[in-house]
């Protein structure tokens, strides 16, 4: 009896082990964590990069299902995607997940940025933020974001005949938002502060070891220059402020402006600070995407591109020659935005997501342990046959009458209390541009290939090269 009471205790801990490592791994979603840190960062990263992402996930999904387990720069992850998956995540409430990116992008704009906010403090500036971007406010520049666009073709396109349309995109999308939220014109400052921005961007997605000559720490020392310049220009802004300057001609003047209770400011210096990078970060990566992979889409749909010439020409003729555009005029460019919301879900600017569980979570029948980060891919629901027939095709028609799209499945700026605040100001943008892109030039592709990589926005082969033709002035 000894005997057997002795072998029953010293096997009963192993048997409670293996039944605990069981139920564990039934719980937690399958799928390896890799190597410590750098888990599967750099293997994901490289497939972005060689345009192979898509089948990169595939696999996993074919391996391990649905829902799987990874390691993101630094942090356990779980792989989502589909309408439940973007249902989940902008329909959970700050109780469940939160509105937290990886350590490299908090590292490098800041913690008190309106994506790493929460609760109170995100309805508090995302309030702030949203006083200056909600559309009553910025019909007032639709002016000086026309003029933007003009000097800029006049600049950069006019005596040119071959240009590389990325990099342009990317030097007019910044003049606007130094125009429009800084109030900074032409000049040695705005030029110190692209170089620095885009060293700054280029460490979103990176590992966030801070290691002397890698992309993090360039981006790191680029975010502090940066930093260092807005502090600078808030100094002054303030001063102008003092001084009986309008509390509405730009942004970040804007912010400092609003006062709350007993005329206290509602932002911090910080807070004001980190959501500027934010909106920088925002408004030049995702809309020089969008506006660069419209002009592909334009030179490879003959039909589509006849089709916004014909809107955009109408508009064009109804007004008086130097005549600028109108908030009116925005609202009758239906077909290009339809155009540009087909370019997003076939090219979608945002590759993908993150998000933090609270507490231990269900879903897909398993449990996301607590502090850990989600990640939500787009671009497989955007290419899902089951919810957009034909989804290889560039077709504007589908989205006519978007209110007839299943809900979740085309989620490009958000959702919810989570929608991107700049949402307005992207499509303002982009319908300007095309506007005078369409009206003033015709062009065609000098590079053939489809080849784009993603770092982590997509970037066409060699900036996408085209060849330009004046038209003949309306």
């Amino acid at each position: 009896m000894n005997i057997i009471v002795t072998i029953f205790l010293v096997l009963l801990p192993v048997f409670l082990l293996l039944v605990r490592r069981r139920g564990s791994s039934k719980r937690v979603p399958p799928g390896s964590l890799g190597f410590p840190i750098i888990g599967q960062s750099l293997g994901m990263l490289r497939a972005m990069r060689a345009n192979t992402a898509e089948k990169w996930l595939e696999e996993r999904v074919q391996k391990y299902g649905p829902v799987s387990k990874l390691s993101l720069f630094g942090k356990p992850t779980v792989f989502i995607y589909g309408q439940a998956a973007n249902k989940f995540v902008f329909s959970s409430d700050d109780a469940v997940l939160t509105n937290q990116q990886t350590q490299s992008v908090k590292m490098i704009l800041g913690d008190r940025c309106l994506l790493e906010l929460n609760g109170e403090d995100h309805r508090r500036v995302r309030d702030a933020l949203e006083s200056f971007l909600k559309p009553d406010r910025l019909k007032l520049y639709v002016g000086k974001m026309e003029q933007e666009v003009r000097n800029h073709l006049e600049t950069y396109w006019k005596d040119n005949r071959i240009i590389k349309v990325l990099p342009l995109m990317k030097t007019l999308t910044f003049n606007i938002i130094c125009s429009l939220l800084f109030g900074l014109e032409d000049g040695a400052q705005r030029d110190q502060m692209v170089h620095y921005f885009q060293a700054m961007i280029e460490g979103f997605w990176s590992i966030p070891i801070n290691l002397p000559f890698t992309r993090f720490n360039r981006s790191l020392e680029a975010s502090k220059d940066i930093q260092k310049m807005l502090k600078q220009l808030i100094s002054e802004k303030l001063h102008e402020f003092n001084n009986s300057a309008s509390s509405h001609q730009d942004l970040i003047t804007c912010l400092l402006g609003i006062l709350g209770e007993n005329n206290q400011e509602v932002l911090s210096e910080n807070e004001i600070i980190h959501n500027v990078m934010l909106i920088m970060a925002a408004g030049y990566d995702t809309s020089s995407v969008l506006i660069t992979f419209i002009v592909r889409v334009l030179a490879k749909n003959p039909n589509v591109h006849e089709a916004v010439l014909k809107e955009q020409e109408e508009i064009a003729h109804s007004k008086s020659f130097g005549e600028s555009l109108t908030w009116e005029d925005l609202g009758k460019m239906k077909y290009t935005w339809r155009v540009a919301m087909e370019t997003m879900r076939t090219f979608p600017p945002i590759f993908g997501g993150f998000r933090q569980t609270v507490k231990d979570i269900q879903y897909g029948g398993y449990v996301i342990p607590k502090g850990w980060q989600i990640f939500r891919i787009m671009a497989k629901t955007h290419m899902d046959s089951n919810i957009f027939q034909e989804p290889e095709k560039f077709d504007p028609s589908r989205f006519e009458n978007t209110t007839s799209l299943p809900p979740y499945n085309f989620v490009p700026f958000g959702r919810g209390s989570r929608i991107c605040p700049g949402y307005e100001f992207a499509k303002i943008e982009t319908l300007v541009t095309i506007h005078y892109l369409v009206t003033h030039f015709t062009w065609k592709l000098c590079c053939t290939d489809d080849f784009f990589s993603r770092d982590p926005m997509p970037v066409p082969t060699q900036g996408l090269p085209i060849e330009i033709v004046p038209r003949k002035p309306l």
